[in-house]
């Protein structure tokens, strides 16, 4: 089960749950059947004609199902609507009725502020299936296990990668030993997540290399994935020829967040064999390059195999800052990039700039300045709205600094309170996304 999101906003930007599909794949190699039910998901035949649906956009992404809720008490001074974003609860249970009673439930988490979308979730299984084990994975599990194992009504957790575990779960369970185990060590080994259990696939989202070799102070990748590993260039190639070929797949999301390390040996050779295939392929960079990565060769290879969407992971213009975050990026850099990819032939449309706002400490005056620094190269500012993430190195000046009660509550978290921007007014918010329009 892919759970609700509540919250005052939320898009599918290429949004799916990967980890589950990896966990359904090696569930099918080991002879498990596998129910597939994402609330999120608004192509599903169940959901019901009458229903309006969300339009999509080119490259398939666009609106979710939502309905409106009263705002948590903790949220009530945000001047937004809240939101239960998904198919209704009673199409969800209804499908649910037409389900043989399962071994286990697996439910994924995301963000740790939209625990209560999980809760309601695992809720609505219990009413149908009252005796069957509920087991919770993913980001909010791992990131705050402890209250994970009193709010979100799982009754098992599973913290950190998920395969072997639920392998070993299921082993206990109900007996029955694993046949085929992926080594962790070796990402070829896995099998492609099943994206093939949705009805309808607009895209795909694609997992070159799992962690990440750098420490930013605000990441929770180093939390989450055990070391920097990668896959073959031709493991990678086979997935998109799968999905291309037998799917009639055009638009690929690169989820890594490190995508262009070691890019002679990984995905250098993965686009150059998509260009010699003729195959007409958009790629999307939700997650963001790292502009020290970006020379003129790589430039023009990302512009020929078809990347679209272009995002560039600058987090300020700060220098001094960027130096004591390990200095990915100068403006030396920052400015060879950007100049390269149009060299390259994409249109600054194209490219977009991540900004970090809200930091603890970050000056408001210096997030302006960078969002003006950004237009003036001509480039998209996306700002990344800061949300604190417990065990990052930035989680304790957040907590220091933050107007809510981060660590009683994960409700504060979200991004849309800006819980650390000091000082706080609504106005100095909208001033801040008008800037950056």
């Amino acid at each position: 089960m892919n759970p609700y999101i509540r919250d005052f906003s939320a898009f599918d930007l290429w949004s799916k749950p990967l980890g589950l599909l990896y966990l359904a794949a090696v569930l099918r190699e080991n002879g498990y059947r596998i129910h597939w039910l994402d609330c999120l998901d608004v192509h599903f035949p169940w959901a019901g004609s009458a229903l309006p649906r969300p339009r999509r956009g080119v490259y398939g992404t666009g609106k979710y199902l939502k309905a409106r809720l009263p705002k948590p008490p903790v949220l009530r001074s945000v001047p937004r609507h809240y939101h239960r974003f998904g198919i209704p609860p009673a199409r969800f249970q209804d499908t649910l009725r037409t389900i043989p009673e399962p071994v286990a439930v697996l439910v994924t988490s995301l963000m740790t502020y939209w625990y209560p979308g999980i809760t309601e979730t695992t809720a609505l299984i219990r009413q149908v299936f009252p005796g069957t084990p509920i087991v919770l994975g993913g980001v909010y599990a791992g990131l705050m296990p402890h209250h994970a194992r009193d709010h979100s009504g799982a009754d098992h957790l599973i913290i950190g990668e998920g395969e072997g575990a639920i392998l070993n779960f299921l082993k206990d369970l109900t007996g029955r030993p694993p046949t085929r185990v992926p080594d962790p060590g070796r990402l070829d080994s896995y099998p492609f997540p099943s994206f093939d259990l949705y009805d309808r696939l607009p895209y795909v989202c694609l997992l070159t290399s799992r962690g990440c070799p750098f420490s930013c102070p605000y990441c929770a990748s180093r939390l989450l994935q055990s070391g920097f590993r990668e896959r073959s260039a031709e493991n990678i190639v086979s997935e998109i020829r799968h999905w291309h070929g037998r799917y009639g797949v055009r638009d690929f999301a690169f989820y890594d967040d490190a995508l262009l390390i070691h890019f002679e040996k990984r995905l250098g050779p993965v686009l150059e064999q998509c260009v010699r295939a003729g195959w007409d392929l958009r790629f999307h960079t939700p997650n963001a390059l790292h502009l020290r990565e970006i020379n003129p060769a790589r430039a023009a290879l990302l512009f020929r195999s078809g990347f679209r969407t272009v995002r560039l992971g600058l987090e300020t213009t700060d220098w001094r800052l960027q130096h004591s975050w390990g200095g990915k990026v100068d403006a030396a850099i920052l400015k060879e990039a950007v100049s390269a990819l149009r060299e390259a032939g994409f249109e600054a449309g194209c490219l977009e700039v991540y900004l970090l706002a809200g930091l603890p400490g970050q000056p408001v005056a210096s997030i302006a300045e960078s969002i003006r620094e950004v237009k003036k190269m001509g480039l998209r500012v996306r700002l990344a709205e800061y949300s604190p993430i417990p065990g990052t190195p930035l989680w304790t000046d957040a907590c220091r600094t933050s107007r809510f009660p981060l660590e009683e509550e994960p409700l504060t978290h979200n991004n849309s309170l800006f819980p650390c921007l000091s000082p706080f007014s609504w106005e100095t918010v909208q001033r801040l996304k008008d800037l950056a329009r």
